[in-house]
């Protein structure tokens, strides 16, 4: 079972030096229609004034030294240059984080990162930038509802590489209704052929309350057969390694030594201070989250409160199971020792013969001591992990992402 409850004042739970750190900047030029991240259009919205609230959770909340920091949103690119020097300096002041981050991401779309932007910004401290591509289709960049074009994709790319950035990963979409498993290998080749660092490459996912899924729920189109999905799946990975990506996690690939390190703490169920509007935390067995809200939380630092609206402390069995969905994610897996050391949880696995099934199945293999995906298993990651969490606890799912 997971305890769960509102919040009316701030958590005793204070992060140490060197948690990571991730900070929700929340506005976009445009809302995308696949987007369940809360996320706003910035026409008419207090930028400035938001981004100074930012400074003003950071400076009450935000660990010393972070070992990561990761800008998302939202459209952090989306800033101006001075505004992105003020976040990023006032961050500076009440973490002292350009001494300490092993990596600071900032997301980028491509009609927002020019030259002088990604100048900018290698200036203030970022060392990786993380570009929202998506695809190179016109057709499914109007139907996701982006701003920008392939030509402004590879711009923002170049202008990336021109700035200095060593670390540049590409965020990319498939499996989209109507689209060609042909043209999609032949948009890939070109996205390859720039040579990122890293590739996020996720199925094409329809999360309720999305216009995409309002479309979906009308028949506006036919989404993908599961066969044809699962043909985009391996062939999308096929692709990636034959050009030397590594898939380190069932949606990421990089070349060696290019594994996002903030992501790889949040799939070893590591600590993590999350601020602003809708930022979620995990400090020891302890959640908590920012109101998905602009107005609430705004008003919750103005008036001098903590701006979490919940939070929750699950059982070490809802733990060992979570545990066991995000380290399954990755290649490398996790031993059954270390999935109880994350959780907290002493005695007998009560996966245990949930997994012996699952290898027999031909779903997960041992390596090295190890338990992790086969490529059989890769494909339905999610479906393994609503086993493994149902033989925690019976009603258990995979908690969805609060921000």
């Amino acid at each position: 079972m997971t305890r769960a409850s509102s919040v009316t004042q701030a958590p005793t739970l204070v992060p140490e030096p060197g948690t990571a750190l991730y900070v929700h900047v929340p506005f976009c030029v445009a809302k995308c229609t696949y987007c369940d991240f809360y996320s706003l259009a910035a026409e008419g919205q207090d930028l400035a004034g938001t981004l100074e609230l930012l400074l003003r959770e950071a400076e009450r909340r935000a660990p010393a030294r972070p070992r990561t920091v990761f800008f998302g949103g939202g459209t952090p690119s989306y800033h101006s240059i001075e505004e992105l020097e003020r976040l990023l300096d006032g961050l500076e002041r009440a973490t002292r984080f350009r001494a300490s981050a092993e990596e600071v991401t900032v997301e980028c779309n491509p009609e927002s990162l020019t030259l002088d932007k990604a100048r900018a910004l290698r200036a203030l401290g970022v060392d990786r930038l993380s570009i929202g591509f998506q695809s190179l289709d016109p057709r499914i960049l109007a139907l996701f509802g982006r701003v920008h074009d392939a030509a402004a994709s590879f711009r923002a790319f170049e202008a990336a590489r021109t700035a200095g950035f060593e670390r540049l990963s590409v965020d990319l979409i498939y499996g989209v209704p109507g689209q060609d498993l042909a043209a999609w290998e032949a948009d890939l080749a070109r996205i390859l052929a720039l040579r990122p660092d890293h590739v996020s490459a996720y199925q094409l996912t329809y999360e309720p309350g999305t216009p995409l899924h309002a479309q979906l729920e009308e028949g506006g189109f036919e989404r993908l057969s599961e066969d044809e999905e699962l043909r985009f799946f391996e062939h999308t990975h096929g692709q990636l390694a034959a050009a030397g990506y590594g898939a380190y996690e069932v949606s990421n690939f990089a070349l060696s030594g290019q594994q996002c390190l903030h992501n790889l703490n949040y799939w070893a169920n590591g600590p993590y201070l999350g601020i602003g509007p809708s930022a979620v935390s995990k400090l020891g067995s302890t959640r908590f989250g920012n109101p998905r809200s602009l107005p609430t939380w705004r008003g919750a630092l103005q008036a001098g409160r903590f701006p979490a609206a919940w939070e929750e402390t699950p059982d070490p069995a809802v733990r060992l199971g979570e545990t066991w969905w995000l380290g399954l994610r990755t290649r490398a897996g996790l031993t059954p020792a270390e999935a109880c050391r994350r959780a907290g949880w002493v005695g007998a696995d009560p996966t245990e013969g949930e997994r012996a099934a699952l290898e027999r199945q031909g779903f997960l293999e041992q390596a090295d001591g190890a338990v992790r995906l086969t490529p059989r298993g890769w494909p339905v990651a999610d479906a393994i992990a609503r086993r493994l969490l149902s033989a925690c606890d019976p009603s258990a799912g995979p908690p969805g992402a609060r921000e």
